[in-house]
């Protein structure tokens, strides 16, 4: 019988697969901890943005989005923020290849243009330019009124 050596190694190998993997001793992965700046959950939708000239930045799960008045709309990989303290900085590059940063600091903004307080300032670099102006979570944004704080 030619069967039985090919099922003794089945079982052998079956056999240290179990051993490998207890699976009492495992415990579960625990989730990971969301990514937080000032109350503000940096892996939901974020919106960051400037009045003279207006521009804002859309930060998703998938990617950057630069967009301005009277500027061509430039994406970018997310590659995730880098956190120092009560910092988050996104350093990418645009389709274009041009170098895009975003830092966002936990410090009260006003946008100057409306009576809202936005939890985070922003500062965006995109190729030689610098760019000041504030950030929130796009669904407090969406939900906020027209003055007071968007939480």
């Amino acid at each position: 019988m030619r069967l039985a050596p090919l099922f003794a190694a089945v079982a052998a190998a079956a056999a240290l697969a179990a051993c490998s993997q207890p699976a009492a001793d495992k415990a579960p992965a625990a989730p990971a901890e969301p990514r937080a700046l000032a109350g503000v959950d940096l892996d939901q939708p974020l919106r960051v943005l400037g009045t003279e000239p207006f521009w804002a930045v859309e930060i998703t799960a998938t990617g950057l989005t630069y967009s301005g008045v009277d500027r061509p709309e430039q994406k970018a990989a997310n590659p995730g923020p880098a956190l120092q303290g009560t910092v988050a900085i996104w350093t990418t590059e645009t389709e274009a290849k041009t170098p895009l940063v975003v830092t966002l600091t936990a410090t009260d903004c006003s946008d100057g243009m409306s009576d809202r307080t936005y939890p985070l300032t922003a500062r965006v670099e995109i190729g030689g330019e610098s760019l000041t102006g504030c950030a929130a979570a796009v669904a407090a944004i969406e939900k906020a009124g027209e003055s007071g704080r968007v939480e």
